[in-house]
């Protein structure tokens, strides 16, 4: 094709392909877009070699990448997406479409924190983060059914995995790069990142136990996802070995009004609990303003000094902001974000990747829902 025709020039190879893209020269009219071959002129070495440290890809040295960078970042040089999804079959795409409740994802500031920590890895590499909520599994699934057909991304992310989980199955036989955020999976289809929380209700029973509580009720999520039901094992196992005098279990699967319903009748009963562990802190401080209206409203019990121990096993500002402040197991969300679109990444560049790994083990920090004994 001759210059006549108006076309742009190939510059370099698209990441991973070895194909060519187009792109404008600094010294185009219509553009002024910045080339690899400029920046190669700049320091007077090889497109080759420039678009080897551009992509981070073997064949050069660590100083020539800082170089190569540092002149990208002076000149002005931006990647031509749009080129490359021409040039090859990426889409610069992942997609992540958890099924909630439809106001499950407005209330849950982990998961809100984890997809910063997704965008934050994913966008320096030029990826694009696809966000499409769900209502139901059902619907997950036809999600990535449609992206698979259409060629729409290049790989997802899947949370919560379930009994009998059809999902990593499914990602299989569509051919959809897959990483799993928790886990593992079982079918070993997918590989996943998890926090290791394996000690988690331990680390919060102990603090309960010093402070002298015995009656505990666990306020959970859905009985489906496996981290509830290792939770709840934990405390029946507890009650079993004559470590809790008594243990109850409520699910509510994560709404609020469920988890408030469930905590005012427990606290009716003959003997209630004297600690309420709930699985959000959305559960937690919508449970403590009914038990707290219902103190003042009733007389029964002075406000905050005969409110239960409340603990909650996600920590965010809502934890802070009450009073009392609720004791919360906090996790940095935004690091593993980051830490699962890594894997994800290093297995559509081709890296072998597989199993289970866990990192970020949580830490307790206690605040003044747990500070008087029962």
């Amino acid at each position: 094709m001759g210059a006549s025709s108006g076309l742009p020039r190939p510059v370099g190879p698209v990441p991973g392909t070895g194909k060519e893209v187009a792109a404008l020269s600094r010294g185009d009219s219509r553009s002024g877009r910045v080339s690899l071959k400029d920046i190669a002129d700049e320091l007077g070495i090889s497109q080759t070699a420039v678009s080897f440290a551009i992509n981070d890809r073997p064949g050069v040295s660590e100083e020539t990448k800082r170089r190569v960078k540092q002149a990208a970042a002076k000149l002005g040089w931006s990647p031509v997406y749009a080129a490359q999804a021409l040039g090859s079959s990426r889409t610069m795409t992942i997609g992540f479409a958890p099924s909630r409740e439809s106001t499950g994802m407005q209330d849950e500031s982990f998961m809100l924190h984890f997809m910063a920590g997704l965008h934050a890895s994913l966008s320096p590499k030029g990826y694009g983060l696809l966000f499409r909520p769900c209502t139901s599994l059902r619907e997950e699934q036809s999600v990535y059914r449609d992206w698979s057909r259409r060629k729409r991304v290049d790989g997802v992310v899947l949370v919560d995995l379930r009994d009998n989980d059809p999902r990593p199955d499914l990602v299989t036989r569509l051919g959809l790069s897959a990483v799993l955020a928790g886990g593992p999976d079982p079918t070993g289809q997918v590989p996943s990142l998890s926090i290791d929380d394996s000690r988690t209700m331990g680390m919060i029973m102990r603090h309960l136990l010093e402070r002298g509580h015995r009656r505990v009720a666990y306020v959970a999520g859905d009985p489906s996802y496996g981290y509830s039901r290792a939770r709840m094992d934990y405390v029946h196992a507890m009650v079993d070995k004559g470590t809790l005098e008594s243990a109850v279990v409520e699910f509510t699967d994560f709404e609020s009004e469920r988890a408030v319903r469930s905590t005012l009748r427990l606290m009716a009963s003959a003997e209630p609990p004297t600690a309420f562990i709930y699985e959000t802190e959305m559960l937690a401080s919508a449970s403590l303003r009914a038990l707290a209206k219902h103190m003042v409203e009733t007389g029964e019990g002075r406000y905050p000094d005969d409110l239960p121990a409340i603990v909650s096993i996600e920590d965010s500002f809502v934890c802070e902001s009450a009073y009392p402040s609720i004791t919360a197991v906090h996790r940095d969300a935004v690091a593993y974000g980051a830490k699962v679109a890594n894997l994800l990444l290093k297995l559509l560049s081709g890296e072998e990747v597989s199993g289970d790994r866990r990192v970020l083990a949580p830490k307790l920090v206690e605040r003044e829902s747990t500070a008087v004994r029962p």
